[in-house]
């Protein structure tokens, strides 16, 4: 029979055996992780956006300056592109640009047209003056059942 469930003659105190009067006696091992850490502040060195020296830097002198000198590279590099001759361009180029306008025929489903632009245009003239048509008849057999709900109640 076990004596799990069973309560203590005497209730556990801790502290009261041999050698365990001061329980900090018992074990000098402690871990690092019960030692003091982060004991000191860091504080910005200069150079690392101060209180003093944001106080003495002047924002809007160095924003000028720094659009000045953005404007001067504008103007330098648009100078450029007006010098240099243009670029003639090459056979690969030329070959490249054909590949990427064709359109490659695994995006083509089987019953489109390939280049029948015309048809295109027709057709969705088409679609449009087809849908508008069914919307008018909606629109009227909406107003008609309107009309026998009124004419009902």
């Amino acid at each position: 029979m076990t004596t799990a469930a069973r309560p203590t003659f005497e209730p556990a105190r801790g502290g009261q055996g041999r050698g365990e009067k001061d329980l900090s006696a018992i074990s000098k091992q402690y871990s690092s992780r019960d030692l003091p850490s982060h004991t000191k502040l860091k504080y910005r060195e200069h150079g690392q956006g101060t209180i003093e020296e944001l106080r003495n830097r002047d924002f809007r002198k160095e924003l000028e300056e720094r659009e000045r000198e953005r404007e001067r590279e504008k103007d330098k590099s648009s100078n450029r592109r007006m010098l240099e001759p243009p670029r003639e361009t090459s056979a690969t180029s030329i070959a490249k640009r054909q590949k990427i306008d064709q359109v490659p025929t695994a995006s083509l489903d089987a019953d489109d047209p390939l280049d029948d632009d015309d048809s295109e245009s027709e057709s969705d003239e088409d679609d449009t003056a087809a849908l508008l048509a069914e919307l008018q008849r909606i629109k009227k057999e909406r107003a008609a059942e309107q009309a026998k709900k009124l004419a009902l109640s």
